[in-house]
């Protein structure tokens, strides 16, 4: 993973987290960068869901791992950065308005993540404004359609057919970036869907965490999987807040290991990095919940360079092969 003249096709994936995800995120990427010294911007393929949208955006568009990390803490200097922080979902959803989001998904929706597919067209149409979402594409990309980089994917998924689209991919529909991306954001119940090409799109996150298999055809050699809503562990639920998140928990995990099985199967070496038991006590229940971003992101910058240096150390190729898949 170190050789940075290496021919092989290197692709990162980053999943779905919401407010805290995106805190673990940055933290995994800081690791990543340093143990396997590797600039995650340099990656083939940039494919992102939701928060992991909003952060392939930001590499796809040229910023380094080290302004995002300034950005978590709070001292960045970046004309774009510094103000993106304050702005935010908030930590819990707006009043949503008086109607279903696709009453008819639940007969529409592809097998796989079946259930959470199904039950985010039964959710009120979300009233909260992700125009923070917007000023951040137009800011860091003025004048440009899309980012800099040639392969940035931003995954959605259309509300009436609950097929998932990667905005940016060769054959997907043209999109702007803030639609592409305010879209592949669009929590059901929280956000509005946004309407692209006259079809309503809603946060890939409800047909899968990291959409992984969507790079089935990339020849990719190598695949580097940040996935803050999966965990290899199941982790009990303590209260009524922690069942709703672990079974939200477990069927992403359960669908994305079945994704990267695939990948694994066609030849794909996968590292895959989720969210452990220590790193879950700190979030809490509440993906949204603000509060606790900074020590999310304080702790995870520990424990996910403790668990990537422990897999390095024992793992004899060039990715420690399923490191804490």
């Amino acid at each position: 993973m170190g050789n940075r003249n290496s021919p092989h096709r290197r692709g990162l994936a980053i999943g779905c987290g919401g407010t805290l995800g995106a805190a673990w995120i940055v933290a995994a990427l800081a690791a990543v960068r340093d143990v396997l010294d590797w600039d995650p911007r340099e990656a083939d393929i940039l494919i992102g869901t939701s928060a992991g949208a909003e952060y392939v955006t930001m590499l796809g568009s040229g910023v380094s791992v080290d302004e995002l990390v300034a950005m978590q803490q709070g001292r960045s200097t970046h004309p774009v950065l510094a103000a993106h922080l304050r702005c935010g979902p908030g930590t819990f959803p707006p009043l949503p308005r008086p109607r279903l989001g696709a009453p008819l998904l639940p007969l529409r929706a592809p097998s796989g993540q079946r259930l959470l597919t199904a039950g985010s067209g039964l959710l009120p149409v979300g009233g909260g404004d992700a125009d923070w979402l917007q000023r951040l594409a137009d800011r860091l990309n003025p004048g440009r359609a899309w980012v800099p980089h040639p392969a940035t994917w931003l995954v959605s998924m259309d509300y009436a057919t609950g097929q998932r689209v990667p905005f940016g991919a060769p054959h997907a529909p043209a999109a702007s970036l803030g639609a592409a991306l305010r879209a592949s954001w669009a929590v059901p119940g929280w956000l509005p869907p946004v309407t692209i090409g006259g079809r309503r799109y809603i946060d890939g996150g409800a047909g899968s965490t990291a959409s992984v298999d969507l790079l089935a055809a990339q020849d990719l050699d190598e695949l580097i999987v940040l996935a803050p809503m999966a965990s290899a562990e199941r982790v009990p639920a303590t209260s009524p807040g922690h069942l709703l998140e672990r079974q939200l928990r477990n069927r992403m995990s359960a669908k994305l290991a079945a994704e990267i099985a695939g990948l694994r199967a066609a030849g794909t070496e996968v590292l895959l990095l989720g969210a452990t038991a220590a790193d879950l006590a700190v979030m809490g229940p509440n993906f949204m919940d603000g509060s606790r971003r900074s020590d999310t992101f304080r702790h995870s910058l520990h424990s996910i360079r403790a668990e990537l240096e422990s897999h390095r150390a024992h793992s004899a190729g060039s990715i420690p092969q399923g490191a804490i898949a």
